[in-house]
């Protein structure tokens, strides 16, 4: 795990060491963090969403190890500071210096953020009684851990969005891993085997993801030539094989579990604390690695602005097959959307499995969907997003308005409900209680008012591209996935209340959604009529550090970016508007049989109709009114 971009030795042995030290600490700290909120919010039993006992006893360590983070990652701060001063210690101790790193710098900022937020967890998880303060803070914990990653080792000459993506699923998935193991460690026997098959389905998925994206990040960064004579090499092969004796162990513990040992808790804990401690030697050897430069790809000589800014060489004039054929990696994304793809055909397995059927348009609507993101994200159009206005704004049309269709009408919360496990006992509002008391929670209510919807799905778009926010979010990795993942959920917000067939927590008229389509028409309309109509570039002098030698015109590639939303906006909210009116019919329908059918059973039960009943009614009401008035 390399988390920073400089040579970590050039300011003597003493903080060499102190840095490792330091990443050990901070790194050991932050995945126990996680381990513990984890097995707070998942692992254990809880009681109709409260945290158990066990689970109330491990706060008290969760506060503990967020404090050491904070304190191993201020102890990184400072030897960070002294490699780019070329001092010692004290020397990074200058309050000038430090201010201006942690304020200025951006991977500074990424590291103080971290150590504010392990700070924030400590205070706030000793008040913690409900598995949702748990999860928020687990959250929490995963995005301090990850922020400083984007400041991290890009790929020289290959793909950033690969080396950069890779790295952080690299560390999540280490964070449950590891972290898991220590909070299992941490727990009573009794409770260890309450946790230990959760935590071991959850091991299987972490071992695979920390595997491929380890491959895929020294892909993309290291010269393999250079490398193998190098100490840097030598530490990663002790990684490798000290991963794969944790494999081994891992797969006894799944033995024992699975049955096919005769199950053994004293046997299983010792197992446990041997590959624990394995696991720690590894932590250690990525802790050194951090500090080292790793033996990069040869470059060719020639400035690319592509690579320098974008993180992925220019590409030349964009026509239909390179648009088809590019494909630049983008391993974050890639790993959420095989993730949702995965348990998604899990579910169809399991309904299949129980005889029950899940309609197949709902699946391959869902595919198409998810297939529409990959391509705008990794595919060749989200290459050329990166370069040019008119690109980008295809790509947050696909994003933001056609992928979201596909995965709303394959109706994963629908399935969701109808296959995750239910509590392990009466009491525990398990997975599927968690999801249901989240549907039903007044955010939720929140952000699925129509007001709402029209506000983040087109407010943004006033928000993003009139305000200096896109031209600032374009200079980074960072800025474009927030671009990415807010395109996406904004528009299956907007697309689930409107066509949604998932539950929904309120119940929306279908007067209503029509009125929400053609607002949202309007305003998507006004626009992209301003957009056309400006003078000037809004991106902040982004697309013009880049010199792409096709797109020299940025003014006139804009006004085509404007062009595209108004085509590819309104296309989609039409189809909405077309299936607003059929989903209404087919209400009204269901409505009429529903009342017929309350009427022919009714009158073979010699009951008036309802129609009867209220003018009865009505006339009851008129009877004692003219008796009050004699």
């Amino acid at each position: 795990m390399t988390f920073l971009a400089a040579d970590l030795n050039s300011a003597g042995p003493l903080i060499t060491s102190l840095t490792t030290v330091g990443k050990f600490i901070s790194l050991i700290a932050g995945f126990t963090t996680i381990g513990l909120l984890l097995a707070m919010g998942f692992l254990l039993l809880d009681k109709a969403g409260k945290l158990s006992r066990a689970a109330l006893v491990l706060r008290n360590y969760t506060a503990a190890a967020s404090v050491l983070w904070a304190i191993g990652q201020g102890l990184n701060i400072l030897t960070t500071m002294a490699n780019i001063l070329g001092t010692d210690l004290a020397g990074a101790l200058d309050p000038t210096s430090l201010r201006s790193f942690v304020s200025q710098i951006a991977l500074g900022k990424y590291m103080f953020i971290q150590l504010c937020l392990a700070l924030l967890i400590s205070v706030i998880v000793v008040r913690a009684k409900t598995v949702a303060t748990a999860n928020a803070l687990l959250l929490t914990s995963i995005i301090a851990m990850v922020a400083p990653v984007f400041e991290s080792h890009a790929a020289s000459s290959g793909s950033h969005s690969l080396a950069i993506g890779s790295l952080v699923v690299h560390v999540v998935a280490l964070s449950f891993w590891v972290g898991g193991l220590i909070a299992i460690t941490i727990l009573s026997a009794e409770d260890r085997a309450i946790a230990l098959p959760r935590f071991s389905a959850l091991a299987l998925w972490s071992v695979i993801a920390v595997v491929a994206s380890g491959s895929a990040n020294a892909w993309a960064r290291l010269n393999f030539q250079d490398a193998w004579n190098s100490n840097y090499a030598r530490l990663v092969i002790l990684k490798v094989v000290l991963a794969s004796v944790l494999i081994y162990f891992g797969y006894l513990n799944r033995k024992h579990l699975s049955g096919r040992w005769q199950i053994n808790l004293s046997a299983l804990s010792r197992l446990l604390f041997t590959e624990l401690a394995i696991m720690l030697l590894a932590v250690l050897a990525g802790s050194r690695l951090s500090s080292m430069q790793p033996p990069t790809r040869a470059d060719s000589g020639v400035i690319d602005n592509g690579i320098v800014i974008a993180g992925v060489s220019t590409p030349e004039a964009p026509n239909l097959w390179r648009l088809i054929s590019l494909y630049d990696p983008d391993a974050l994304m890639i790993a959420v959307l095989v993730t949702a793809v995965a348990l998604y055909i899990r579910g169809v397995v399991l309904l299949t499995r129980r005889g029950d059927k899940w309609p197949v348009g709902r699946t391959v609507a869902f595919a198409l969907g998810i297939s529409a993101v990959d391509y705008a994200t990794s595919g060749g159009l989200g290459v050329y997003a990166k370069f040019s206005f008119e690109y980008h704004m295809i790509t947050h049309m696909v994003l933001g308005m056609i992928a979201p269709i596909g995965i709303v009408l394959g109706a994963p919360i629908t399935l969701a409900l109808r296959t995750l496990p239910q509590g392990r006992t009466e009491e525990e509002r398990g997975i599927r209680g968690t999801l249901i008391a989240l549907l039903h929670s007044k955010p939720a209510g929140i952000i699925t008012n129509p007001v709402s919807i029209l506000a983040i799905f087109d407010g943004s778009l006033f928000a993003l591209y009139v305000t200096p926010l896109f031209g600032n979010m374009m200079q980074s990795h960072l800025g474009h996935l927030v671009m990415t993942v807010h395109f996406l959920l904004a528009g299956i917000l907007f697309f689930h209340v409107i066509i949604g067939i998932d539950p929904n927590p309120r119940k929306v008229p279908h007067m209503v959604r029509i009125v929400i389509l053609f607002a949202a028409m309007s305003i998507h309309a006004f626009f992209a009529v301003a957009l056309i109509s400006t003078s000037t570039v809004i991106d902040q002098g982004y697309f013009a550090s880049l010199q792409t030698p096709w797109n020299l015109d940025l003014l006139a590639d804009q006004r085509a970016g404007g062009s595209i939303a108004w085509a590819m906006g309104e296309l989609p909210i039409l189809l909405a508007l077309v299936a607003t009116f059929i989903q209404w019919m087919r209400d009204d329908k269901r409505e009429t049989k529903r009342i017929d059918r309350n009427e022919a059973r009714m009158a073979a039960m010699g009951e008036p109709d309802e129609l009867a009943q209220y003018n009865t009614y009505l006339n009851s009401l008129a009877m004692r009114d003219l008796e009050k008035d004699k």
